[in-house]
């Protein structure tokens, strides 16, 4: 049996109003490992900019060490204006702090993105790096290719990382109306995040932001609404834990021992979910391999 999921709210689905962000519902424990969360976010729009600073104001008192994105980093063109327009500006004083940015590929994102240096993916449309005990690991569920499954499928059979992070662009669980899930990929790599002990997954792509109840054993979370908004998109289900489709929001998350703290905070600095992930036990790995390849 999986422990359950301790949670801090109350309600299926949160308005734009809650707590402040000034109350910092995380613990900063000491040599805990602090990230943030954005997706879908490069539009270079005005929104874009205010939850930019809105995190950039949140770091401040809550010092993380980089952000992962969810796709969909730059829309429209991608001309270097374009980056620095889209990117670089808004996040300027985290740049400027040293905070690093690893970026994930989406549907709206090119090729040549890999090779952009300050999304820190070193030319490669999935890699991985390891931040205390915490291994994350950046897909690009664009092309779910044989390759890159044997590549992960190699990455977590050899990691022995307390905490395995998934983060890419198409949700495998999802109650939004627009997209909703990709069955499909879902079909092809839910078995491998299981068998290999991944904990947590991070997507974008649903301009909403939702948490789901734990899916096969793993942690969902949808966050495509740093930079874009469907209002009103999400559907009330049974598996949705949390859901917010009102305004922007990004995350913040703290890694500590077996637990792992989150939360959720809108463009206007409201807390619209928070709580603390227990740690899985280990499922049993299944009798036969779910991946070919080479």
């Amino acid at each position: 049996m999986l422990p359950l999921l301790a949670l801090v709210s109350l309600s299926w689905f949160c308005s734009s109003f809650g707590a402040d962000a000034d109350e910092l519902q995380l613990p900063l424990k000491a040599k805990s490992v602090r990230f943030a969360v954005i997706g879908d976010s490069g539009t270079g729009g005005r929104p874009q900019y205010e939850l930019a600073a809105r995190l950039v104001k949140v770091q401040e008192k809550f010092p993380f060490e980089f952000v992962i994105m969810l796709g969909d980093n730059i829309y429209g063109s991608t001309r270097p204006d374009d980056y620095r327009k889209k990117f670089e500006i808004p996040y300027q004083p985290l740049l400027d702090g040293g905070i690093k940015f690893y970026a994930s590929l989406g549907n709206h994102d090119p090729s040549t993105q890999p090779f952009y240096k300050p999304f820190n993916m070193e030319g490669k449309r999935y890699y991985s790096f390891k931040k205390g005990d915490v291994e994350f690991y950046a897909l690009d569920s664009n092309y779910m290719d044989p390759e890159q499954m044997t590549w992960l499928t190699r990455q977590l059979s050899a990691s022995g990382s307390r905490w395995k992070v998934a983060f890419f662009h198409h949700p495998l669980y999802s109650n939004a109306r627009f997209h909703g899930p990709d069955i499909d990929l879902r079909k092809r790599l839910e078995p491998v995040l299981r068998e290999y002990g991944v904990n947590v997954v991070f997507t974008g792509h649903e301009h909403v932001y939702e948490r789901l109840k734990p899916q096969s054993g793993i942690f969902h979370f949808v966050l495509g609404n740093s930079g874009q908004l469907r209002r009103g998109d999400l559907r009330r289900s049974e598996n949705t834990a949390k859901g917010f489709d009102t305004d922007l929001s990004f995350a913040i998350v703290e890694v500590a021992g077996d637990e792992m703290f989150f939360q959720a905070i809108s463009r206007t600095g409201a807390t619209v979910d928070s709580g603390v992930l227990k740690k899985q036990e280990k499922p049993a790995r299944t009798e036969t391999s779910t991946v070919s390849g080479p």
